[in-house]
């Protein structure tokens, strides 16, 4: 069975994240996530802090196993989330879209785990610094909000800046892509795109669809001349967006205005015009839908095989 420091720090049996994705990542696939022995995770973006908290409550009676709240710290809840997962115990923290500076104290003085997602070796070495526990190292193959270093070339360099344990994100969908990340130094993965595909998943059903239907070629890049790129599908509202990040007439303004509320229409209503399905480059990779409980035990089960399969290569 695979083992790694990631289990031993979140008593977990498998050395695997469910990403927390907004609008997705909620009690019935975080709880889903756990109760199969991965890590699973509950979103806080684009959620009232009332609803974060409910859900929270609602994981701990569908599980008794570890999970953990994915905390965007530009949100405008970040505060009072941050007191929440004190006050309910949550085992995990990851971060994102910000430094966790004015919550790291009380959160590890609860013996709250600490995860950041980092783009960076700096921001890794700054995080380590601060007292993370881990970090989670995602390439831009990720659907989402993205970097600008890929998987393949982020992991083990900051596998090499840090001594805390990495979890590989961004582009893993299978066993290939754990037994690669452990290969380049990473003692864990973090999946988004796979877990789409989850039975407990309750996305919209067209969004299911569309990522079973993916191949290859099926994501875009847009919002780079905002500042704050992302990667989904291609769908007639990521083909209008890049069309109008091109068109000089259209300002920043008109463009956010346009994509505001994209997510939830995806996630939600299914909305095929004007939906933004976030997806990662592994959507392609993603041919069916079934519980997370088969989605974990196929992808370590796939590690394993290839894993004890590389002596052949000497």
């Amino acid at each position: 069975m695979i083992k790694s420091r990631i289990c031993e720090l979140t008593g977990i049996k498998y050395p695997i994240f469910q990403g927390g994705m907004a609008w997705v990542s909620d009690a019935s696939l975080a709880s889903a996530v756990s109760n199969a022995g991965g890590l699973g995770i509950i979103s806080c973006i684009n959620a009232d802090v009332e609803t974060v908290h409910n859900e929270i409550i609602k994981c701990k009676q569908l599980t008794d196993k570890p999970f953990g709240v994915n905390i965007m710290l530009q949100s405008p809840t970040a505060a009072a989330v941050a007191q929440i997962v004190v006050d309910e115990k949550v085992p995990v923290v990851t971060t994102g879209a910000g430094m966790p500076t004015p919550y790291m104290e009380q959160w590890l003085k609860a013996g709250v785990i600490v995860i950041p997602v980092v783009a960076s070796t700096a921001i890794a070495e700054k995080m380590e610094r601060m007292g993370a526990s881990a970090v989670i190292a995602e390439g831009g193959e990720s659907g989402g909000h993205i970097g600008e270093m890929n998987t393949m070339a982020l992991v083990p360099q900051v596998c090499d800046a840090v001594k805390i344990p990495v979890i590989a994100a961004g582009g893993i969908a299978d066993g290939r892509g754990m037994a690669a990340a452990l290969m380049l130094g990473a003692e864990g993965i973090q999946c988004g795109t796979r877990f789409l595909s989850a039975t407990e998943c309750t996305i919209h059903e067209t969004y299911k669809n569309k990522i079973i239907e993916a191949n290859d070629t099926a994501t875009i890049v847009t919002g780079k001349s905002l500042g704050h790129p992302v990667r989904s599908l291609k769908t007639p509202f990521s083909r209008k967006f890049a069309d109008m990040e091109k068109d000089p007439s259209q300002t920043d303004q008109a463009i956010m205005e346009f994509g505001s509320g994209s997510l939830r229409k995806a996630v939600k209503n299914g909305d095929v015009k004007m939906g933004s399905f976030m997806a990662g480059q592994s959507a392609g990779m993603v041919k069916k839908i079934q519980p997370a409980k088969e989605i974990i035990e196929e992808i370590i089960q796939e590690t394993e095989t290839l894993l004890r399969g590389t002596d052949k290569y000497l």
